[in-house]
Order: structure tokens, then C-alpha cells, then sequence
């Protein structure tokens, strides 16, 4: 009796100790991203002009990474880089896409998704997509592939492209939502149909009006990039937005809460058109801009209660960033340039969303795991490119192939180091910036120094620039006092990016 007793206790406990095992093995991960989230506007990165306590709860809890990159400084090119592990410069369709252009991801492609997945990980995308669905044929009154399932979720409710553009339809496993069979939808990027408001020939309807483009099809008051006609019972509140994506990523995630999962939540604000529900209305101070990021703060609040709740915080890890760096007028007049206050999106950076300079891809950047990672500041450098073989890393997968430009920087993701990348490559419209050791590296590149439309300083320039990492805003250009320095980057970038960038003395001034 004893020995039956004493071989049952012993078992309980060999079955406790591997699921605490398999629990440490395989955490739950989520992956949360903003769409055009400034470095200044985190309240953890030091201003107090815009609060955002949920977002800081994440830093409280885990890594704030002062020195987090996305890929580019747009926001299709930088998605692409998150899943992939592929620098977006490397694939030409990897620019900002219309509402009805086809997946740019290969399916035969390692993505950070189809990693998880292959691994017993039940996985979903919620929130914005814009990474193209279907072959570029697209007939929205049927099931749209490829998408999010053929590149390695298992579940997605998204909008197709961005608040902005048309189709203004939301879908579920790639089934646009209450499409009514009766009312097929149409969508155009050549020409308008017969008979449909714009934005341009009816601003009378129009309840926020733009600033440059964005005058095409109307709905709920809002012209948008894009012609749609039709399916009328599936077009989106965009006030309800916000909540529609976080009670869906609420409800997923409790029915997969005992995992392993992995959640890419891909939050649309601050992007344009910015409206937020009633309930966060005037609750920034800052205008519309600054009420969505209120709301997109508590998204993420009712992510991380849902996680508490459920007990399994402490088996998640939640990676927080943002796509791209902020922009105020990107193409309607909703007061976030008159209502900014002292508030300075970039903080101490330069640049912005379409940039170059370092508040391009310089963004919010925060890894927490509660009882696994200790609560601090890196100043590593760390880029979102790298999620995908970090992650796989970390879990103990395998990558066979893809994820080439992902480096493994695990030990760097979990306070272990201070030291991450050696090098990173970003992108702005397809010109090229590099950030190697202690030095920022412009090239020369054609075009704008200031983006007239959104007024940011494009990082274009005909001579070169080369910046200091203890100068965080880039205000002194050191090429043609560090010109060995220069010749040394110049001949990396042209190794690793197959260019012939020659230095010529004429390049400075």
C-alpha cells in the first residue's frame, strides 16, 4: 500500500514537473503593433504630455528598448520584414499597397506565423493586414486566397489594407463579414463606378474633410483612397474599430488559453482617417490624433488584464512596437497639427514616418514577461527583422530556410545582454539608410528634403551623413570631419546592398 502510494506521489509529481517544463518551453507569444506610433508618444520614453499607462505597464513589467527598430519607415515594407525575417529593399513588391493588390509574401516562405504554427502553435492575426490578399484578381464576394492562412495563421479578422483605403470591409478567415449575397461588393483603383459619391465631387457628405488625396469613395462620412461599390451590409463603423479587434483578440485568446499561442495584434492607430469611439472623444487634449492613441492604450490595457484573468501572464511574452515612426497631416484636416500642444511626437529624434532619419524607424519598442524577464532599459539595438529567428530560437525551432536577414538576438530580447545587432539596413521608399556599430550612414539620395504634403524631413540629401550614436537627434553631420570612418561604412553598404556608391569630395558641403 505504502509503495502504491509512494509511486502514485511520485508520478504527480514527474507529471507536474513537465508541464512546468512544457510551460517554460513554450510560451504563450503576442506580438502587438501600432500603425504610425511616434517615439514620443509613449509616455515611458520619458513625456508627460500624453499618457499612455497601459502601453507602460509593459515597460514596467519588461525590457524598454531605447534603441528599437522597425525595418521602414512605411508600413507594408516594415510588416513584411516582422514576419519574414526579409529586409523589404530585398523584394520590389514590398512598397505601400493599394487596397486590392495581391500577397506579397511568397507562400513557400518562412514567415514568423508559419514557424509557430508548424511547431503546435495555434496562431491568429487581428487587426490590420495590408500585406496584400489574393493573386491581384480579386473577387471580394468569395473566400480571398492567398492571405494570413496560407502564409501561417490559422485564424485572422482583419481589414484588408488600412482604415483609409477601400474595401472599408472587414474579414474573417478571409470571408468579408456580413456581405449580403443580394449586394455583391466591387472594388477600383482605375476609375469610379457609375453613380458613386467621392470625396472630391460631394465633400457636402463629408464629415472630415481632406487634406491632399484621400477624395474618392465615401462612407460614414469619409472619403477614402480607393472606389467601392456596394455591399453595403459589411462596410465597418470606423468609431467601433477599436473594439471590434480587441474583443475579437479578447475572446481568441481565452478560448486558446491553454496554448501554446501566438497572437499578432495589429492596432491601427494613430494611421488616418483617426476616429476615435465616443468614449475616448476629447480624452488626450490633442485632438483626434492623440484620442486614438488613448483608445489603442486601452486595447492593450484589456489584452493584458485578459492575460492576468486567465493566470497566464507569466507563461506570455508580449513584444509592444510600431510600424513605422508618426506623421501629423497624412491627408486629412483633423486637427492633429493645431491641437499638438507642446507635445513633440518624435521626441528627441529626427525625421518621422517616410523618413530616412532615425524617427522613421526609430520607434516604441518593449518585450515583457513577467517572471522570465527582469524589468529595465537596454539600450541594445534590436530590430522587429529579428522577431522571427529570435523567437524560433528561444522555443528551440528550426529554421530551414527564409528569415536571412533575421539575427538571433534572444539573449539581447531577454536582458541577458546589452549587446544586439551589429548592424541594421532601413527604408524609406526604397532608399536605404544603415545604422553599423556606433555610426548612423546616409548615402546620397535623390529627392525632397522636406515631404511637402506631411512636412518631415525626408534624410535626403546629395552629400553623405554620417551621425554619432550619442548624437540621438542627428543635428551635426560628421562625413567630411570622419572621412576613414565614412570610406569604411560606404564600403560595407555597397558590399551588403550590391551598389557603387563612390566618395567624392564634391558630396560634402
Amino acid at each position: 500500500m505504502k509503495k502504491t502510494l509512494l509511486f502514485a506521489i511520485l508520478m504527480a509529481f514527474a507529471i507536474m514537473s513537465c508541464n512546468t517544463n512544457n510551460e517554460i518551453k513554450q510560451p504563450n507569444v503576442i506580438v502587438i503593433l501600432a500603425d504610425d506610433l511616434g517615439y514620443g508618444d509613449v509616455s515611458s520614453y520619458e513625456q508627460n504630455t500624453l499618457l499612455t499607462p497601459e502601453i507602460d505597464r509593459l515597460a514596467e513589467s519588461g525590457l524598454r528598448f531605447t534603441d528599437g527598430h522597425c525595418s521602414s519607415s512605411t508600413c507594408t515594407p516594415s510588416r513584411y520584414a516582422l514576419l519574414t525575417g526579409h529586409y523589404p529593399w530585398k523584394n520590389e513588391r514590398a512598397h505601400i499597397l493599394r487596397g486590392d493588390a495581391p500577397l506579397i509574401i511568397d507562400t513557400a516562405r518562412t514567415t514568423l506565423a508559419s514557424v509557430l504554427r508548424d511547431n503546435g502553435y495555434a496562431t491568429a492575426v487581428i487587426g490590420k493586414w495590408h500585406l496584400g490578399l489574393g493573386n491581384g484578381n480579386v473577387d471580394w464576394n468569395q473566400r480571398v486566397s492567398p492571405g494570413p492562412a496560407e502564409v501561417g495563421f490559422e485564424y485572422s479578422f482583419i481589414l484588408a489594407a488600412t482604415q483609409d483605403r477601400t474595401p472599408t470591409v472587414l474579414l474573417r478567415n478571409q470571408v468579408v463579414v456580413g456581405l449580403d449575397p443580394n449586394d455583391p461588393l466591387e472594388v477600383s483603383y482605375g476609375k469610379n463606378f457609375e453613380g458613386e459619391p467621392t470625396g472630391k465631387q460631394n465633400p457636402e457628405m463629408l464629415k472630415m474633410h481632406p487634406s491632399h488625396g484621400h477624395n474618392q469613395s465615401v462612407h460614414n462620412g469619409i472619403s477614402r483612397i480607393g472606389y467601392q461599390k456596394g455591399g453595403k451590409s459589411a462596410l465597418w463603423v470606423d468609431e467601433d474599430l477599436a473594439d471590434n479587434f480587441t474583443e475579437d483578440a479578447v475572446k481568441w485568446i481565452s478560448e486558446n488559453q491553454d496554448g501554446p499561442f501566438f497572437l499578432f495584434f495589429t492596432l491601427h492607430q494613430p494611421h488616418v482617417p483617426r476616429t476615435p469611439n465616443a468614449r475616448f472623444v476629447g480624452s488626450s487634449g490633442l485632438g483626434p490624433r492623440g484620442d486614438v492613441i488613448k483608445e489603442a492604450d486601452w486595447s492593450v490595457g484589456q489584452l493584458l488584464n485578459t492575460l492576468e484573468d486567465l493566470g497566464i501572464e507569466e507563461n506570455t511574452m508580449v513584444v509592444f512596437s510600431s510600424d513605422n515612426g508618426p506623421v501629423l497631416d497624412d491627408g486629412y484636416h483633423d486637427d492633429a497639427v493645431t491641437k499638438i500642444g507642446n507635445h513633440d511626437v518624435n521626441g528627441v529624434l529626427r525625421g518621422g514616418k517616410y523618413s530616412l532619419l532615425d524617427a522613421g524607424t526609430r520607434v516604441p519598442f518593449f518585450v515583457s514577461w513577467p517572471g522570465t524577464i527582469k524589468p529595465g532599459v537596454s539600450d541594445a539595438l534590436v530590430s522587429q527583422v529579428d522577431l522571427t529567428a529570435s523567437i524560433a530560437d528561444l522555443l528551440g525551432f528550426t529554421i530551414t530556410s527564409g528569415a536571412d536577414d533575421s539575427e538571433i538576438i534572444t539573449d539581447a530580447l531577454l536582458g541577458k545582454s546589452q549587446t544586439g545587432r551589429n548592424d541594421l539596413f532601413m527604408e524609406a521608399g526604397g532608399k536605404v539608410s544603415m545604422q553599423k556599430d556606433e555610426w548612423y550612414f546616409i548615402p546620397p539620395h535623390k529627392g525632397p528634403k522636406v515631404y511637402g504634403g506631411v512636412n518631415i524631413e525626408s534624410g535626403c540629401d546629395t552629400s553623405y551623413q554620417l551621425y554619432h550614436k550619442d548624437d540621438i537627434s542627428q543635428l551635426k553631420n560628421l562625413a567630411s570631419e570622419k572621412p576613414e570612418i565614412l570610406k569604411e561604412l560606404n564600403k560595407f553598404y555597397n558590399e551588403k546592398r550590391g551598389t557603387k556608391n563612390e566618395i567624392k569630395e564634391q558630396v560634402f558641403h
